[in-house]
């Protein structure tokens, strides 16, 4: 979708995006807000203006949320292995892994633990994520869900619900990070 886009119009865009993502800690906004911030980007003429130039004015929207967003969360959330590592005491340099997951992010390290990360709203996919990619082959253990906190389980109670559907699934730790 991006293909009729210039590569510098589009990092133009981009750059204001991730810019103003970042200021509102995007991992942490409701859908609600999410959507209003689409809307406002798609009506903005700076950003769905222009990019409307280069495709249906109708598709703006859609492709500011899956061609300019999503790469944002990925990007985000692959910024903070080193946080991850650490809240799991693993030192990055001698951490070394084998293999590197996405949608979630993840790591098979080299003794064989799995280990996912991601937003806290998506804590179901980051468990089964652990859990299935350590089912892949024998020696792989399901090591560790780490969730970036995004207010949909701040609550003890849900964080109990979760801990235990990891501690049933056979992970060996389930931490936040706020």
């Amino acid at each position: 979708m991006s293909g009729n886009v210039p590569k510098d119009i589009r990092e133009q865009i981009q750059d204001r995006i991730w810019s103003k993502a970042d200021d509102l800690q995007w991992r942490k906004l409701p859908d609600i807000e999410r959507a209003m911030w689409y809307e406002n980007w798609a009506k903005d003429d700076d950003v769905g203006g222009i990019l409307a130039h280069f495709m249906d004015p109708r598709r703006v929207r859609v492709y500011i949320k899956d061609s300019l967003l999503k790469p944002y969360q990925r990007a985000r959330l692959e910024d903070g292995l080193e946080r991850v590592l650490a809240a799991l005491d693993l030192e990055s340099g001698k951490t070394m892994a084998t293999t590197v997951f996405y949608k979630p992010h993840g790591r098979l390290l080299l003794d064989g633990r799995v280990i996912c990360w991601g937003n806290s709203r998506d804590w179901k996919i980051v468990l089964f994520a652990v859990f299935e990619r350590a089912c892949h082959d024998a020696g792989r253990e399901p090591y560790a869900a780490v969730l970036m906190e995004t207010g949909q389980s701040t609550r003890e109670s849900t964080r109990e619900l979760i801990k235990e559907a990891g501690r049933r699934l056979g992970i060996a730790k389930v931490i936040w990070l706020e």
